[in-house]
């Protein structure tokens, strides 16, 4: 169900920016748009992740040069079953990670410098097994290309307000509201995707690790530190934003139709379920 809500949400995302390139210039515009589309797809397919990796300046470790980080890594993808990720690091002080890749032959896992460095070993394994989870799900290609699509929504919007439309976008004034809707409509695609994928990634997660709180714990931490932290690369990247564990972009922590997440005390909840429903099976009292 999941795979089949996800196709009609890209789908939905193509027809947006065909209906973006009709507005501007016609049944020509449109089939341009629409070639446009199938040709971002497919380069998204072979390299978004390199794309997105760039987009953050994040740079490539190994056991030499973060040996713990890439040592744990490797015994989550062990536990996971799956090929073991390229592992990078981001130079931010804001507390996060993502996952990146066309499938689990081809993936990486990149943390911020501030997640390396705030969280307990614990917790940075709840985090990477959660982002082992988006892999193992295969979410990673529909959320990396879901950010192509969604940057280049927003900047050809931006084309249209700026040279104006033609008789089918309703001229300056039209270009303007398409300026302001389509971004937005790219967005709630954005988050309806991110919503469907992030639930079951912390259960992977959960399962992954062995220990739910472990992760529950994490995300606690890193919501706050979000709030306070800027993420420079990521706020001016903001299609990427659905991408990491917790939103990204600063003064976001609002749990509305726009959040990119669902909301982290529901999934805090949520795991902490799967952990009492995991201890009351082994027999184990809870608290």
């Amino acid at each position: 169900m999941n795979t089949i809500k996800t196709g009609m949400l890209l789908a939905a995302m193509t027809a947006l920016f065909m209906g973006l390139g009709y507005l501007m210039g016609g049944t020509g515009g449109m089939m341009i748009a629409f070639l446009v589309a199938a040709g971002m797809n497919l380069f998204a397919y072979w390299n978004a992740d390199k794309m997105v990796l760039r987009m953050h300046n994040a740079r490539a470790v190994d056991e030499t040069s973060a040996p713990e980080f890439v040592r744990l890594v490797a015994r989550l993808a062990e536990n996971a079953q799956i090929p073991m990720p390229r592992v990078y690091v981001i130079d931010t002080p804001q507390p996060n990670a993502f996952a990146t890749g066309r499938n689990p032959d081809h993936a990486a896992v990149a943390a911020t410098t501030g997640l390396l460095n705030m969280l307990s070993p614990e917790e940075l394994a709840g985090v990477m097994a959660h982002e082992l989870g988006h892999i193992k799900n295969h979410d990673t290609l529909t959320m990396t290309v879901t950010a192509t699509i969604a940057g280049a929504i927003s900047m050809l919007a931006n084309f249209a307000l700026f040279f104006g439309g033609n008789r089918n976008s309703g001229g300056i004034i039209g270009s303007i509201a398409l300026a302001i809707l389509a971004p937005m409509a790219a967005a709630l695609v954005q988050m309806a995707i991110s919503r469907t994928r992030e639930y079951s990634a912390d259960r992977a997660g959960a399962e992954i690790s062995g220990h739910p709180m472990w992760l529950a714990s994490a995300l606690g931490k890193i919501e706050n530190a979000a709030r306070q932290i800027p993420n420079q690369a990521a706020e001016s990247n903001p299609a990427t934003a659905h991408m990491f564990i917790i939103n990204p972009l600063a003064g976001i922590g609002r749990d509305n139709l726009f959040s990119t997440h669902p909301a982290t005390k529901n999934r805090i909840e949520a795991l902490r379920q799967m952990a009492e429903d995991t201890n009351r099976a082994k027999g184990k009292p809870w608290g």
